[in-house]
C-alpha cells in the first residue's frame, strides 16, 4: 500500500517503510526525528522544473505532465517502489505544503500504474 505524508507529520506505526521524494533536505527537519529509510533524490522533479513550478497551481497541469515525462525515464526505480508497496507499506514523504499538488502526488499516481501492470504480468 502507498502512502503519502508531509515530512513534518510524525512518524505512525502503519507508515511502513518511509522514503522522501524531494531533491532538498526539508528546512527545519533533523535527520534523527524525520524517521526516513530511504531518499530517493533521483525521483525527485529536477531542480530546474522544480523552480519554474515554484507551487503556482495556474502551472500544476503542465508541471504534472513534465514532471511525469522526468520519471518516464526512472522505470527501474518506479518499478522497484511499486514492488516494495505490494508486499508492505510505503509511505512517500514530501515538504511541500500544498497536499494535493506536489510531486509526491504525481509520484505515487506512477507507482501505482506500475503496480497494476506488474499485476498484470503475473505468471
Amino acid at each position: 500500500m502507498m502512502k503519502l505524508k508531509r515530512a513534518y507529520q510524525p512518524e505512525e506505526p502503519g507508515d511502513g517503510i518511509r522514503v522522501l521524494v524531494d531533491r532538498l533536505w526539508p528546512r527545519g527537519l533533523s535527520r534523527g526525528s524525520a524517521a526516513i529509510d530511504e531518499w530517493a533524490r533521483e525521483l525527485a522533479p529536477s531542480s530546474e522544473l522544480r523552480r519554474w513550478f515554484g507551487h503556482k497551481l495556474e502551472q500544476w497541469p503542465e508541471f504534472r505532465r513534465l514532471y511525469r515525462k522526468e520519471l518516464s525515464a526512472r522505470g527501474e526505480d518506479l518499478e522497484r517502489l511499486a514492488r516494495m508497496a505490494a508486499k508492505g507499506n510505503v509511505t512517500l514523504v514530501y515538504a511541500a505544503k500544498d497536499v494535493e499538488h506536489n510531486n509526491a502526488r504525481v509520484l505515487a499516481e506512477m507507482i501505482s500504474e506500475i503496480g497494476s501492470r506488474l499485476e498484470m504480468v503475473k505468471f
